[in-house]
């Protein structure tokens, strides 16, 4: 753990820079050793000053603190980039993790959050705003279902029902007899997924099927 963070503050408005210097310089283990208010600037000092942390705003004018996050955290894989925001948008969240950030805070919620971050930053940690993460993890969670879900995109609600009895190793007969179709419908149908999916046989789309959850993704369930 380092003795005393480096700081670079960037905001596009200076009387946020200003708050934000008074909250840190209270902190002994932290030094404020520039402040920005473009991207362009916080690269500049990025460069100049090689800090522990940047604190950036996600929105400025001109290019925002997402690109300038991602090209910090490229050409100085060591400097530690926290967003600073008062949006609670997914996708802002998203594209700022997958630019390299290591911590997203919310201007709204206090001062604790933001020291937090830094100490959490300064030990090696990720840390996101508790208000956010359960979002992230909602976010997760939903694109795994549709990636998950796409891969049966080509099938109809029929199919997928077969399918899914296919799965459970039931035979023709027997599908036909829990769908209430005809032995013969049922072949028609399993040859058809079989093509679609590209099977040559229906073990291999049991095993598919049941790779996928399948379940999930029939008709009428719940994601």
């Amino acid at each position: 753990m380092k003795d005393r963070v480096n700081v670079i503050l960037v905001d596009d408005h200076e009387v946020v820079r200003l708050g934000l210097r008074t909250l840190l310089e209270d902190l002994p283990w932290v030094r404020v050793v520039a402040e920005a208010g473009t991207a362009v600037d916080a690269l500049r000092a990025t460069r100049q000053h090689q800090p522990d942390v940047v604190v950036m705003d996600i929105r400025m004018p001109g290019e925002s603190g997402i690109d300038a996050c991602r090209q910090i955290t490229d050409l100085f894989p060591d400097v530690r980039v926290i967003m600073l925001t008062s949006f609670t948008d997914d996708e802002l969240i998203f594209k700022a993790l997958q630019a390299g950030a290591s911590g997203y805070v919310l201007k709204q919620v206090g001062n604790k959050p933001l020291i937090d971050a830094l100490d959490a930053v300064r030990q090696g940690q990720a840390l996101l705003d508790p208000t956010v993460t359960q979002q992230v993890i909602n976010r997760v969670r939903q694109g795994e279902h549709e990636r998950q879900a796409a891969v049966f995109r080509d099938l109809s609600e029929r199919e997928m029902e077969v399918l899914a009895e296919v799965a459970k190793g039931k035979s023709n007969g027997e599908i036909a007899e829990v769908l209430v179709l005809s032995e013969k419908t049922v072949r028609n149908h399993v040859s058809s997924i079989l093509s679609k999916l590209n099977f040559s046989n229906r073990i291999e789309a049991a095993t598919f099927a049941v790779r996928h959850d399948i379940e999930r993704h029939l008709p009428g369930r719940d994601a």
